[in-house]
């Protein structure tokens, strides 16, 4: 069954996509080297799953492995059953305890302030196994919870792998969410330390998280100890005698030898909660081996990470991609990584391209809206910095127009470096969908092929696969080891929320389409849909759209509720820095979407603003702008805003209509 979610010109888009190859050089240095390779090897993971995860498995150290690889299906299953497995001594101690690595750089950090620091594999780990032997000193086991509540530094590295180490399970939220939404998950968790920072340098402002955690912990919980990092130096921090710690006085007391606990592959490793933008946010458990198992195969394959690189993944910590990409799936394969401190355009709009510069970092994994945001500064912002070892761009989080495609590979790239547009979900612990870089052939705005071991298909209402060119769901059908195990406290809402839909398939709630090629192009989500006059409109489809007109650097679409048509689509823009609002230009975006989709899509307004409410993650929050339209003002939490100061200019430029057509 056929499910409308994409019009026909979305569709002739993508059947008549370009191929591009990945060069010549860049082909010579990928583990897979030619598309043959990729369909052999993938062939071959689909027919023998257990040897390829045992392949994987055998580039691992392990305590103690059992033959068993999987047990149980989906949505009950197990990777290596009655294996154990320690998280902390693959992504430490095997490179530290390797003469060639073990003075290697692991982290280099860059604060917003300029502050510098670096540390090897061999400090990590003694860092490491010292807060390991802090955790175990304020009585916390293996199976308790901590709250993590810190920015990009070295230290929530350390606290991150020292729970690793000793089975403990971490939650991090993000360092700029508000006292109400780090209670939720405090006490949803049942944690019982916090670690936090005491402060967090963001766009040349101080945060004061330790007062952030303070007012989170006026409820009842079951919180002992809280851990104080003092980032910022001379802040006025509060600290409650008896519950309260100075990071560096009692980690200058602990031992620097703690073993890394055998752990089971299954054990719960870690605790991320969704956003919360829609309803409870949910606490997805990853377990701890199995994490490091499927986060160790995406980095390898698809970002063909390797020790000689150097790294950036722009990512926040408090965003699972930083513990996929760089906390364990980099850290695991002994690269080097780069970790920074604030907002990537500040002090200077140069800022992200002075830091490539100066570690010669050659692979980027960020958001679209920071290659949008790159697009938006100009080429000649550019060109004023060495970029020249660039090679591979990643991309996850939105859609990645063609026009930033385009952009990123000619004006970054020189023309042959390599653009992996991924997607993955907080509940799959990684990319199921991305290119493998040197072997499979790139089109602007397709997410790439299925990852080895994945089982994916699109299917209809009726839970049958639907032909290529065809939209529908986007589901997985087998189990594989980064896969989120549980809801935290609800398993219940677990089986509902993933696996109700298609019995047997993990269902993503995303609607997709497979081109003839076997590329895979996500629409957006299956509930971001809007209903006008009878005509289900895909909202993504729509911010496509209006991505492709020239003067558009960022596009938002959402809708508003209407006497006449139940829903009408409003624009927001964002324009290329040449471009100036105007009512010829609004129309000129309408007549856009018209064309490409149809009249019944042309939006009811356009309103230009000068910069979208985001994450830090770079996603759009789009239920912000909902807000502002219906209500005029946003009534919601605000305090993981990107940057909490553009809120009142945004709601003016929307409510003083001065910039609406």
């Amino acid at each position: 069954m056929v499910i409308d979610l994409a019009s026909e010109e979305t569709l002739k888009l993508i059947a008549e996509s370009v191929k591009v190859p990945p060069s010549d050089s860049y082909r010579s240095t990928s583990y897979l080297q030619s598309e043959e390779a990729y369909l052999a090897k993938y062939q071959a993971s689909i027919e023998d799953p257990e040897s390829f995860w045992r392949e994987i498995a055998d580039e691992l150290t392990w305590q103690h492995r059992e033959q068993a690889v999987v047990e149980g299906s989906l949505p009950d299953f197990r990777f290596f059953p009655g294996s154990f497995i320690n998280v902390s001594e693959n992504c430490v101690d095997r490179h530290a305890t390797n003469p060639a690595s073990r003075n290697k750089v692991a982290l280099f950090f860059e604060g917003e302030n300029g502050e510098r620091k670096a540390v090897t594999y061999l400090q990590l780990q003694r860092e490491v196994s010292k807060f390991a032997n802090v955790l175990k000193s304020l009585g916390l086991q293996k199976g308790d919870v901590v709250s993590v509540y810190m920015q990009n530094l070295i230290e929530t590295y350390v606290v991150l792998l020292a729970c690793l180490r000793i089975g403990v399970i971490y939650n991090t939220v993000f360092a700029g969410f508000s006292a109400e939404a780090l209670r939720e998950r405090i006490v949803s968790s049942n944690a019982k330390a916090v670690i936090c920072a005491n402060g967090s340098y963001r766009r040349g402002k101080v945060l004061r998280l330790k007062e952030i955690v303070d007012e989170a912990l006026d409820c009842e919980n079951q919180v002992e100890n809280v851990v104080v990092y003092n980032r910022v130096q001379g802040l006025e921090t509060p600290m409650m005698e008896g519950r309260d710690h100075d990071y560096d006085a009692i980690i200058s007391q602990a031992l620097a030898n703690c073993p890394p606990e055998p752990l089971d592959a299954n054990d719960p490793g870690l605790l991320i909660f969704t956003s919360g933008t829609s309803g409870k946010p949910k606490g997805i458990v990853h377990a701890g081996g199995g994490f490091l198992i499927g986060t160790y195969a995406y980095t390898k394959y698809q970002l063909d990470l390797r020790p000689e690189d150097v790294y950036w993944n722009t990512a926040d910590i408090g965003w699972l991609t930083s513990h996929i990409f760089v906390l364990v799936g980099g850290l695991a394969l002994g690269t080097t990584t780069i970790l920074y401190e604030g907002a990537i355009d500040f002090p200077h709009q140069g800022r992200l391209y002075e830091v490539m510069e100066r570690y010669s970092v050659n692979k980027v994994f960020s958001a679209p809206t920071a290659y949008r945001m790159m697009l938006k500064y100009g080429l000649d912002l550019a060109q004023k910095y060495d970029l020249s070892n660039l090679s591979l761009l990643v991309s996850v989080g939105e859609p990645l127009n063609p026009e930033a495609w385009q952009w990123m590979r000619k004006a970054l790239g020189r023309g042959d470096v390599v653009i992996n547009n991924t997607w993955g979900q907080t509940e799959t612990g990684g990319t199921p969908l991305a290119s493998i870089p040197g072997a499979t052939v790139m089109k602007a705005g397709s997410c790439g092929v299925p990852f080895f071991g994945h089982q994916v298909d699109i299917v209809g209402s009726d839970g049958e696969s639907v032909p290529d060119g065809t939209p529908g769901y986007l589901i997985i059908r087998n189990p594989f080891p980064s896969l989120a195990r549980d809801i935290f406290g609800d398993h219940d809402r677990y089986l509902r929320s993933y696996f109700a839909q298609v019995p047997g398939a993990y269902f993503t709630g995303d609607s997709a389409v497979r081109d003839s090629d076997g590329q895979f192009w996500v629409l957006g989500r299956v509930d971001d849909v809007i209903n006008v006059s009878g005509h289900r409109i895909s909202t993504m489809e729509m911010e496509s759209s209006l991505i492709n007109h020239r003067a558009v650097v960022e596009a938002a679409v959402v809708g508003q509720p209407d006497e006449v048509k139940g829903v009408v689509p409003v624009a927001f823009i964002t324009l290329e820095k040449s471009f100036a609002p105007s009512d010829e230009l609004a129309a000129e975006l309408k007549q856009q979407i018209v064309n490409d989709i149809g009249s019944f899509a042309r939006p009811e307004r356009v309103h230009f603003v000068e910069a979208m409410p985001k994450t830090r993650s770079g996603k759009i929050i789009r239920r912000m702008l909902r807000e502002i339209i219906q209500n005029g003002e946003v009534r919601g939490d605000v305090t993981g805003l990107e940057d909490s100061d553009i809120l009142d200019k945004l709601v003016l430029d929307v409510t003083g209509q001065g910039n609406a057509v």
